[in-house]
């Protein structure tokens, strides 16, 4: 997806994808991850997601990165928090408490940026990219997080021929197919997800699942 697409999106508030709750797999299957108290937890694409404020106010440190400043700015607005802004590199970073958030392109993002970084959460990422930049995606996220690294990825499965993404329809053999050498992955549950939304554009089965992936 082009950067006009997004940033279109946000700011004619076309934002179905934008959650009113925190995730429920997050709430679930989260403190099942050890990391030290404090710990880094990266958030790709993260938009205005409540999830990051659920993350905080369990003691992490969240760096979310999004490239709509709209949705940036947003975020800390309707959370009633006053971010400093620095540019640094090729991102406005947008910081309060234990939340920063880096406005700007994804795939600038750099190893040094998340040397500290154990954790990552996605929910809203993959499934937002196109089969050919989902698979970028992986090989960068690979390239910038340390090795051991732990995540949740959440996806949804559905034909895709009976629907232009996004959100993309992300199957389990292509999230199973990442193991091996580089990524664990783990099938941790898997849920009926249809929606009259999604009725109405010709579907009649959506499958959401959440993994646990691990860096090796």
């Amino acid at each position: 997806m082009q950067e006009a697409f997004w940033q279109t999106r946000w700011q004619n508030n076309q934002i179905g994808f934008h959650a009113a709750e925190v995730n429920p797999f997050l709430r679930r299957y989260w403190p099942g991850f050890t990391a030290a108290d404090g710990a880094r937890v990266l958030v790709p694409l993260c938009g205005k997601s409540l999830d990051m404020v659920w993350l905080a106010e369990r003691g992490h440190r969240v760096i979310g990165v999004e490239l709509a400043r709209t949705a940036v700015e947003a975020f800390f607005a309707e959370q009633g928090l006053d971010a400093t802004v620095t540019q640094e590199g090729a991102f406005r970073v947008y910081r309060h408490g234990r939340i920063e958030l880096y406005c700007g392109d994804f795939f600038a993002l750099d190893s040094e940026q998340l040397a500290d970084c154990a954790l990552f959460y996605d929910r809203a990422a993959l499934i937002a990219l196109p089969a050919e930049m989902r698979e970028r995606y992986v090989r960068h996220l690979q390239s910038v997080l340390p090795g051991g690294s732990q995540g949740l990825l959440v996806t949804l499965d559905y034909d895709q021929s009976l629907m232009n993404g996004p959100p993309f329809s992300v199957s389990d053999e292509e999230v199973s197919g990442w193991s091996g050498s580089v990524w664990d992955s783990q099938l941790l549950e898997s849920q009926d997800a249809m929606e009259e939304r999604f009725t109405a554009r010709g579907l009649t089965r959506m499958d959401e699942r959440v993994y646990r992936l691990r860096l090796l």
